[in-house]
């Protein structure tokens, strides 16, 4: 039997790839991806490889969960490579856990090759740093995830002013978003910045409050929302102050070395 590679694919820029990634591409017979992996990722694989979309548009599924994992599995019996490439990460918010069972109860041999996961890409893109330790002493990926047909937040008694809190598909109803921040007891001037396209050329970002993402509309997905008193519309500067402390002072500790 062949061998199934998860890989991740981050956030859509190809030079944001691991070595590893582009390499095991290279070499691949057959490629399952998701809807958010980028064209210019996909011309990475081999000209021989198989391309396979497997993914998610607008809530319609090419395949079910289960028929990608038989997939897997079948595909792993016909080819030597054979990946499954994940937007971001393959174990953020992904489906990788099923995968992983499938594949293991069918004794196919595997291995998780990391990504970048697009609360990082958007935090680079900011420029935010996501536990400045002025502002954060802990980080909450969530996702603004609907539970008949209504916002279940169900995780905002665990945080405190210092919690910066990444919202990952927070989807197109900003202003439900932000009224259920409000009501799990967030301040309602508390930041935010929204990143779209992280990393990507038609990249966007609007910085706000939680009471402002009332007023957000014309946010394009793939979008994360970050809430948090690093997301102050001037973190962006106090950020870019400490990289050339930073940078000074390494400056120095090279001249010394030298």
């Amino acid at each position: 039997m062949g061998k199934v590679y998860l890989i991740g694919a981050g956030p859509g820029d190809p030079e944001l790839l691991t070595v590893k990634a582009a390499l095991i591409l290279t070499s691949a017979d057959i490629v399952l991806h998701d809807a958010l992996v980028t064209q210019e990722i996909l011309e990475l694989a081999s000209p021989k490889a198989r391309i396979i979309d497997v993914g998610k548009r607008c809530g319609q599924k090419l395949l079910s969960q289960d028929e990608i994992n038989a997939y897997l599995i079948h595909a792993s019996s016909v080819a030597g490579i054979v990946v499954r490439l994940k937007s971001g990460d393959p174990l953020i918010f992904g489906r990788a856990g099923e995968e992983i069972e499938a594949l293991q109860n069918a004794g196919v041999e595997f291995e998780i090759v990391p990504g970048i996961t697009s609360a990082l890409a958007a935090a680079a893109a900011a420029r935010v740093s996501l536990t400045d330790r002025r502002f954060a002493s802990q980080v909450l990926f969530t996702t603004a995830h609907r539970k008949g047909g209504e916002m279940a937040l169900d995780w905002t008694s665990a945080i405190t002013p210092n919690t910066t809190v990444v919202v990952y598909m927070p989807g197109a109803a900003y202003a439900g978003l932000g009224d259920a921040l409000i009501q799990g007891g967030l301040d309602p001037q508390m930041p935010c910045v929204v990143v779209s396209c992280a990393a990507r050329k038609s990249q966007q970002m609007r910085w706000t409050d939680i009471a402002g993402l009332r007023t957000l509309s014309g946010i394009n997905a793939p979008a994360l929302l970050i809430v948090g008193r690093v997301a102050r519309s001037d973190a962006e500067t106090i950020t870019t102050d400490l990289w050339k402390q930073l940078r000074t002072t390494a400056a120095q500790d090279e001249q010394y070395i030298a």
